[in-house]
């Protein structure tokens, strides 16, 4: 498809499903999240070469949330290796809510059934490499700024909303050191957790990690592999099995794509290359974000989860 072609779709679907936004509503129990305009919805696609198609309100920056846990497991994974996170974070899914606390006390896990719930996502961030918590951001952030090439930044105002009310992070974190499962006492523990959640960032740059993860690790702008083709398998079946809440399920039945949401209504998507066929757009592959802060009771995206849908229809990018 030429260019043109891929701007005018991109901007007819994002009209077709900006209505979607009236389905949801901001974040409220974050009060910093609950302040977005809900009314937004934006996307950006970098394709194999690094050119970007964007239609909507694509100038925004939100913080990660939620998506901050898929790069934190393949930050540790890198760092430390696949058997050592394996050991201590499972990759199952759980049926509840992402933080709930239901799966502590009814089935006792040695540990967390995924790094995708919020106690699996604690737990890995309190082993990323360092000795204290600034130290173990700064790791983490360094190794995200070395896919997109930039430095980023803490959203303040939405860490400190978030360290306000996390009420139930806490609780988890304590069931969490009760069974020796953080590196960290709870409050540090909790304290890089919220900070990787905290994270700013732009449709672009996420699109940017999603091309790379859609590679199986590999930049191909750069020419670079940055973690291994195993992480990044791993990566994409956590993202497809869970990647999206409790409807992760659904969204691999009618998407079928891997993706991860946040809470602040972004979605990062990884579509790996389809070689089959010249006839649709991407072939070589590309990654997807989607911001869009009007979220389900589910917390994911309302009008992006639907846009995402189109897309990967008209575009046939089901890896199923």
């Amino acid at each position: 498809m030429k260019i043109e072609e891929v701007l005018e779709c991109l901007q007819q679907w994002v009209e077709e499903n900006h209505s979607h936004t009236m389905l949801g509503e901001t974040a409220k129990y974050i009060p910093a999240l609950a302040e977005q305009d809900k009314n937004q919805l934006g996307i950006c696609i970098m394709d194999f070469d690094g050119d970007t198609y964007k239609a909507g309100d694509t100038e925004v920056t939100f913080t990660l949330q939620s998506i901050s846990k898929i790069i934190s497991f393949i930050a540790l994974c890198h760092f430390k290796g696949l058997d050592f996170v394996l050991d201590k974070v499972d990759v199952e899914p759980t049926g509840e809510s992402f933080n709930s606390i239901i799966p502590f006390e009814i089935h006792r896990p040695g540990k967390p059934f995924n790094p995708l719930i919020n106690a699996g996502a604690i737990t890995v961030s309190s082993m990323l490499p360092g000795d204290t918590v600034d130290e173990k951001y700064e790791r983490f952030i360094a190794f995200v700024e070395g896919m997109i090439g930039h430095r980023l930044h803490l959203d303040e105002d939405v860490y400190q909303s978030e360290w306000k009310t996390a009420h139930r992070n806490r609780a988890l974190a304590y069931y969490l050191k009760e069974s020796n499962l953080l590196d960290l006492d709870v409050e540090e523990a909790l304290d890089i957790y919220i900070r990787q959640c905290s994270i700013c960032i732009g449709l672009e740059d996420l699109a940017k990690i999603g091309l790379v993860i859609a590679h199986d690790g590999y930049d191909p702008i750069t020419e670079r592999q940055i973690f291994s083709n195993d992480v990044a398998r791993i990566a994409k079946v956590l993202m497809v099995t869970c990647g999206m809440y409790n409807s992760s399920g659904k969204f691999a039945a009618h998407v079928g794509i891997p993706a991860k949401s946040g809470v602040s209504g972004g979605i990062i998507a990884a579509v790996p290359p389809k070689w089959h066929s010249d006839e649709k757009a991407f072939r070589k592959g590309c990654g997807i974000a989607v911001f869009g802060p009007a979220i389900d009771a589910n917390g994911n995206s309302t009008a992006g989860t639907m846009l995402l849908r189109q897309i990967s229809t008209e575009w046939d990018f089901s890896i199923f």
